[in-house]
């Protein structure tokens, strides 16, 4: 009877240790299978819509940095015929983190994505993925805006205002060059009264209602309507736009052409000068469509 009892404890052991192991070895193949894609950050940060495909499952991704812009691109891309043709579904994903825009770019998750030069040159995006530029924003100065005085590059001037950065952290108007402009002045940013704003147009809104001192910005000719050309102080120039890119992985040039009109059109809605010199990299006026290349 004990022999019995001792087999069976060994027995009993065995298994469980079995069992253990079986699991271990079925978890490591899910969280290593390729066909698991997780963004958890980005899950509720996500708008869907249906094009007039319903049968089709095939899904359009598209990664932008702000919610507002994720809400005027998906009726739009969603109403494209072209688009229409080739995906049932497009989902447009938001997230002004930095980590989160590598991710999607890196990994080619993003059909559609809005991103910056040295961003896709550091990760290789267009030799990895085919990444082709569409149309692109003009370059463009930087600034600090004040609507009662003009900004001082100056440490001691900043310890006292209510400044309005974006909380965007790849905006280099917004969020970049401030941040370096108080580096460089040996201001201890953990100091500073810095609020963290979601867009250019919310930073106006605060400077104008007196809820801010200080925006850190770009300047338009509107602006003027509002503020003092006066009360500017420039932190950097000749600053490179972002540009939307297309992941190219085939020669689909019809969609490239029509994205370029879809996204002018976006662009021009906006009513700001600064996007009057837009480019466009694609030439669509005739058959065959073609990619004319960055330096146009």
């Amino acid at each position: 009877m004990k022999y019995n009892l001792k087999l069976s404890n060994n027995t009993t052991i065995v298994t469980v240790l079995f069992l253990s192991v079986l699991a271990c070895f079925y978890l490591a193949k899910q969280l290593n299978s390729p066909s698991v894609v997780v963004l958890p950050n980005l899950l509720e940060k996500h708008i869907q819509c249906q094009t007039r495909s319903v049968s089709n499952s095939q899904s359009f991704n598209v990664h932008v940095p702000v919610k507002k812009l994720a809400d005027t691109l998906a009726p739009k891309l969603c109403s494209d015929p072209v688009l229409a043709k080739q995906y049932g579904l497009v989902n447009i994903y938001w997230s002004g983190n930095l980590a989160e825009q590598i991710d999607f770019i890196a990994k080619g998750l993003a059909d559609l994505t809005l991103s910056k030069d040295n961003v896709m040159k550091a990760l290789m995006a267009e030799s990895t993925y085919s990444y082709r530029s569409v149309i692109g924003y003009p370059e463009y100065t930087a600034f600090f805006i004040s609507n009662r005085e003009k900004p001082k590059l100056e440490k001691a001037y900043f310890l006292d205002k209510k400044i309005g950065l974006l909380d965007y952290p790849t905006s280099r108007s917004g969020h970049i060059l401030p941040k370096q402009t108080f580096k460089s002045l040996d201001i201890d940013i953990d100091a500073l009264n810095i609020q963290y704003v979601t867009s250019h147009e919310i930073l106006r809104e605060k400077l104008s209602s007196g809820e801010l001192d200080i925006i850190a910005t770009y300047w338009n000719e509107e602006d003027e309507a509002y503020f003092s050309k006066n009360y500017i102080t420039p932190t950097g120039s000749n600053i490179s736009g972002s540009k939307w890119y297309l992941k190219m992985v085939n020669d689909n040039t019809e969609l490239a052409c029509s994205l370029q009109g879809l996204l002018h059109q976006v662009i021009k809605d906006t009513g700001s000068s600064y996007f009057d010199s837009i480019k466009q990299y694609w030439q669509c006026s005739v058959f065959p469509y073609e990619f004319l290349g960055e330096n146009v």
